[in-house]
């Protein structure tokens, strides 16, 4: 358990090892993110994806159709071997799998609303022939705003492998481009004992070579 929590860690710091890669918080539509930690035989990954790449959208799931594709999706991202293909000669079973849908929509919308009363409190120190016409301006900024950043979620999975032989880990086949059709590619950092690794694995070159 504690080489687990110690890996997760790792994995989580991934990002700010590679600081010229697409940062997490950069919401990129297409894109996903994968970090790995290989220790021994114990392999950490974490995975990130835009909604729009897994489901197709990104507003609250609340019709039957939304909250199943919702419920398929968090299905088949738990299943971390079938969409991350390794060789079977590494010799490699689930430890631990999880995935969650996570969305920024209730915190944004409650800062954007603050902000908007701060401003529109600050405008009545103004003159009334301009406070009109800024309050239009603010107004229209805040919608935009709200419309660009409020339905953003974002897909995120934990997964341990174990994996007997991980000298066999000679590469990863990206089965998840044809598990999520939206998906164009994804930015991946691979640590290990000997350093960190930054690559990019797109749609139309699914396979990651992991090779020294």
């Amino acid at each position: 358990m504690k080489r687990t929590l110690s890996l997760l860690a790792i994995v989580t710091a991934l990002p700010a090892l590679a600081e010229g890669t697409r940062e997490l918080d950069a919401h990129e539509h297409g894109v996903g993110t994968l970090n790995i930690a290989i220790e021994n035989t114990t392999v950490s990954m974490e995975f990130e994806a835009p909604g729009a790449d897994i489901v197709g959208f990104e507003y609250p799931a609340k019709s039957e159709e939304d909250i199943s594709a919702v419920n398929t999706a968090l299905a088949t991202l738990s299943s971390p071997l079938q969409l991350f293909v390794v060789p079977d000669s590494a010799l490699c079973s689930i430890v631990d799998a999880h995935a969650a849908l996570e969305s920024g929509e209730e915190h944004e919308d409650h800062a954007d609303e603050h902000a908007h009363e701060e401003h529109a409190d600050e405008e009545h120190t103004h003159d009334h022939g301009h406070e009109e016409h800024e309050h239009e301006e603010h107004d229209s900024g805040h919608h935009d705003g709200h419309a660009e950043h409020a339905a953003h979620s974002e897909f995120h999975a934990n997964y341990v492998l174990d994996c007997a032989k991980p000298e066999a880990l000679s590469d990863i086949t990206f089965a998840y481009f044809t598990a999520f059709q939206q998906a164009q590619s994804v930015d991946v950092q691979v640590i290990r004992s000997t350093g960190a690794q930054a690559y990019q694995v797109d749609r139309n070159a699914p396979v990651l070579n992991l090779e020294p």
